[in-house]
């Protein structure tokens, strides 16, 4: 699979994320997501915003549904959406009815890990009710709070290679990584990479970061296009040898 560069529109002004959206897509990002605080502050408004400025481009909707889940999926598809996002937490009822509204409209499922107990067990079982992605997430308030706390902040890292090896669906790797680490995820099997808060997105007012975001987003494109496709649903190596075939 050819590696994908996603960028998280993680802002809560419309303006600002289509203007965020429009110079990602010229440096090269791959999908747009509309992040969980662009939902709660535009909605279906927003990601309908999104499809008519953009269109052909797949949009990951973040809604991180926990219940209702196919109504919550119907109405991103109709909004333009290509992609949705359900909790592994959530009830595996609530999982299979966002599988069933993905296949009734023609849309991906990516399933999230974030505060599984056994996050490779969580990841297994997204894969195994019908997910067609598995997203491994370390939480924002997760980290915070233990880096607070005086302890090791956790990292998506740390269990990368035993959730890709889990499953046979590609995977992403979310949650407090840095920018070298971020576009390295290919080598630990993960395809998808997202950038977002803090590497594109000011992670404590949700706005664009400052500095030159394009040039930035450029050279993250050019270093994980080119790695090459990677191989899913294969054991593969130790990070840092080349997993491109």
């Amino acid at each position: 699979m050819r590696p994908i560069v996603q960028i998280s529109l993680d802002l809560i002004d419309r303006k600002e994320a289509l203007a965020t959206a429009e110079l990602a897509l010229r440096a090269g990002v791959d999908w747009l997501e509309a992040g969980t605080p662009f939902i709660l502050a535009e909605g279906l408004h927003g990601v309908r915003a999104l499809r008519e400025r953009f269109p052909g481009v797949p949009i990951v909707a973040d809604l991180k549904t926990m219940d209702g889940g196919y109504l919550e999926a119907e109405m991103m598809a109709k909004a333009g959406a290509t992609h949705v996002v359900v909790m592994a937490r959530a009830h595996e009822e609530t999982v299979k009815v966002v599988v069933k509204a993905g296949h009734d409209y023609g849309i991906k499922v990516m399933g999230d890990n974030l505060g599984c107990p056994d996050m490779v067990a969580g990841a297994r079982q997204l894969e195994d009710l019908g997910c067609d992605f598995v997203v491994h997430h370390i939480g924002y308030d997760e980290r915070r709070g233990i880096a607070a706390g005086g302890r090791r902040m956790p990292s998506p890292l740390d269990q990368l290679l035993a959730v890709v090896q889990a499953v046979t669906v590609p995977v992403q790797a979310v949650g407090g990584l840095t920018l070298e680490q971020a576009v390295r995820t290919p080598e630990y099997g993960a395809p998808l990479v997202v950038i977002g808060a803090p590497l594109a997105v000011d992670a404590d007012s949700f706005r664009t970061a400052n500095g030159d975001l394009e040039g930035t987003l450029r050279l993250i494109c050019e270093r994980v296009h080119a790695h090459g496709d990677v191989v899913v649903g294969r054991k593969p190596a130790a990070p840092g040898q080349n997993f491109s075939r």
